[in-house]
């Protein structure tokens, strides 16, 4: 296992985790259906088991002209949660879907790249942020962002794991990119150049920096995502986790930016090992 936030179950139940996985994952969708924001819940399918599909943005992501890239997934239960039925639903749904691109061969190499979770994607900027690791290979990595037209921006990010320093497995726990703002953790970039070179990038992106600590990251601080509703008003979504790690000059400086939406997952993150960014996969395809 490579995902260090993942926790054992405790003694715990699996029908009682499953059970509040469901109430925090039912108060999830409310809590941005209440602010106008459009979400599409797709239900698991009962012939195949797929515990992780609360994160979704790992298989797919969708790009705002019509195309869409399947990834290659580091665990074998998690390719079972790429659906084309999924892609019928959002086409019955009014939205276009043009070419698709599938990287998943690469799994036959052992390599991975876990979509919006092995990248942070400034669309408007094109740029593209990955922080390698085993989920997260550099070849290919690199290969999406010539098919899209991203410029690269790599380096390597650490947590502290029974006193060594490990790669962190997906960048969307690292880093969130927010329209005018960026939270980073800059502490879990070990090398000095590799750290100058993020921030740097994303001055001259022109977004603010927001700085967090390991122990933020470790409480998911970094795992958050802007999202828009019908309106066209913007909204940080966030666990309480995540919330209740950050300090008053932290959130004042994110509420200068957004209206923050926070929300209750503590079972989903303790063994899930991700948080309100992972549970989402943004659809950018155009409408007909």
């Amino acid at each position: 296992m490579n995902n260090y936030f993942q926790q054992g179950d405790n003694g715990i139940g699996q029908e009682e985790i499953l059970n509040s996985a469901q109430l925090e994952f039912d108060g999830f969708v409310m809590s941005l259906r209440d602010k106008g924001v459009n979400v599409i819940v797709v239900e698991d399918r009962p012939d195949i088991i797929t515990p992780d599909s609360v994160f979704p943005n790992n298989w797919i992501s969708f790009h705002a002209n019509g195309d869409v890239t399947l990834f290659p997934m580091y665990a074998n239960n998690r390719r079972l949660e790429r659906r084309d039925d999924i892609l019928d639903l959002l086409e019955d749904q009014g939205f276009e879907i043009g070419r698709v691109f599938d990287l998943t061969d690469a799994e036959r190499e052992d390599k991975f790249l876990e979509g919006t979770g092995s990248m942070i994607l400034d669309r408007e900027n094109g740029i593209a942020y990955c922080s390698l690791s085993y989920r997260s290979d550099e070849e290919l990595f690199r290969e999406f962002c010539e098919l899209f037209g991203y410029r690269p921006v790599t380096f390597n990010a650490y947590q502290s794991v029974d006193g060594e320093r490990k790669l962190i497995y997906h960048t969307n726990v690292v880093m969130t990119l927010g329209e005018s703002f960026a939270v980073v953790c800059t502490d879990a970039i070990d090398d000095i150049q590799e750290r100058e070179r993020v921030i740097h990038t994303l001055k001259r992106s022109e977004k603010e920096v927001i700085l967090i600590s390991e122990a933020q990251l470790a409480s998911f601080a970094g795992n958050m995502l802007q999202v828009e509703n019908q309106d066209g008003d913007r909204f940080l979504v966030m666990s309480s986790n995540a919330f209740n790690s950050l300090d008053h000059d932290q959130l004042n400086r994110l509420e200068q930016h957004t209206e923050l939406i926070v929300v209750d997952i503590p079972t989903i993150e303790h063994f899930g090992g991700g948080s309100a960014r992972c549970m989402l996969a943004e659809v950018f395809l155009p409408r007909e």
